[in-house]
């Protein structure tokens, strides 16, 4: 054979086997996907809880508690997907990782599942149905600093030792060790429903589990959940919290309607406390609304709880705020919140902030 047609026979054989490579390669990448996201938020400002003294600061997660992630997703075919997400609050503030010392590195989701026609199931270390359903129905979202409902429900009962209270849920915004089916969407309406176990030997009755409801239709929305834990972090130390409480149950229901104009929120949350011998309760309500202000967003929102035995207190707390966006992905934000529990000083909170998504 000629040697310049032997060579070029053999260039064509090469690119054409490149050619097969990168066609394959092009599919494979095609058929999985790997995201890198997050946000930043800080604000400036001070901070005095109930009972307490004032603090001026420079802090994270003004309006969301900064974090970041990876999340992915293989196509496995017939309309199965392969997921996995990892994600970690840090402190911008600081540089460390985590919402506070001694918080995991994964500590807001760290899972991995199986999507499918039939619905999702997902594995590890999961968000609470009780958080996505309290976050979706309050004007300030999920913000630990000005939302009334959030400090109702995540930052009391065994969470803050700066004020004595006995309302709030037990429990982290996120479950280790859990597993959860998530239903596909029926025009608007699904569903998850969500079990975690204490992982230790002769706890098998440590447990936690929850059943949500949502439903999105136009302007209007609403969402239905029911929580019971016998632990908070570890099997058997719900005693440390309140001596002899041996579980919770949890109900809460949010409705939203949005006029365009005016966006309306309510909540109404009962939180059942048993004991040994007796128990209590306590009911919590919460109403919002957001308006549109110029490019921004205004925002105001009420929360009352009222405790039936156990400490016999109440709990009045007010915001307001705006939200001013500078980008699709970066955004202004100043903002007030009074806190008032029965027989302690009264608290309050204000501040200005950034918040930056990537």
């Amino acid at each position: 054979m000629n040697t310049n047609v032997s060579r070029a026979l053999k260039t064509t054989l090469k690119a054409s086997v490149i050619a097969g490579l990168l066609a394959g390669a092009s599919t494979a990448f095609a058929q999985s996907s790997v995201q890198l996201y997050g946000q930043v938020d800080e604000w400036v400002g001070a901070q005095k809880f109930p009972g307490g003294e004032r603090a001026w600061q420079v802090s994270g997660g003004g309006m969301s508690t900064s974090y970041w992630g990876l999340k992915g997703a293989e196509d496995l075919g017939g309309g199965y997907k392969a997921i996995f997400t990892l994600e970690g609050f840090f402190r911008a503030q600081n540089g460390q990782y985590g919402r506070f010392t001694g918080d995991t590195m994964f500590s807001r989701n760290a899972y991995v599942g199986i999507e499918s026609p039939y619905g999702t199931l997902t594995a590890g270390r999961l968000t609470t149905d009780l958080f996505v359903s309290t976050i979706l129905f309050n004007p300030f979202i999920d913000s630990y600093v000005f939302s009334p409902m959030v400090y109702h429900v995540f930052l009391g009962l065994g969470t803050f030792p700066t004020y004595t209270t006995d309302q709030g849920v037990v429990g982290d915004s996120g479950w280790n060790n859990a597993v959860q089916y998530s239903t596909p969407d029926f025009n608007g309406l699904s569903g998850n429903a969500m079990y975690a176990l204490g992982n230790t030997a002769g706890q098998n009755g440590a447990k936690k589990y929850s059943a949500q409801f949502l439903y999105f239709h136009g302007a209007f929305a609403a969402t239905g959940v029911y929580q019971y834990v016998n632990f908070n972090s570890n099997p058997g130390d719900l005693d440390s919290l309140v001596t002899g409480m041996k579980s919770q149950g949890v109900g809460q229901l949010g409705l939203s309607y949005d006029f365009k104009f005016v966006k309306l929120y309510g909540q109404y949350m009962y939180t059942s406390n048993n004991q040994q011998i007796s128990g209590w309760h306590v009911n919590t309500g919460q109403g919002g609304v957001t308006v549109p202000a110029g490019p921004g967003t205004i925002m105001a929102s009420y929360a009352y709880s009222r405790d039936s035995g156990g400490l016999d207190q109440t709990r009045q707390t007010a915001a307001v705020g705006y939200d001013y966006p500078l980008s699709k992905r970066t955004d202004v934000y100043a903002a007030y919140l009074y806190d008032h529990i029965s027989r302690q000083s009264s608290g309050d909170t204000f501040g200005i902030g950034i918040r930056a998504k990537f």
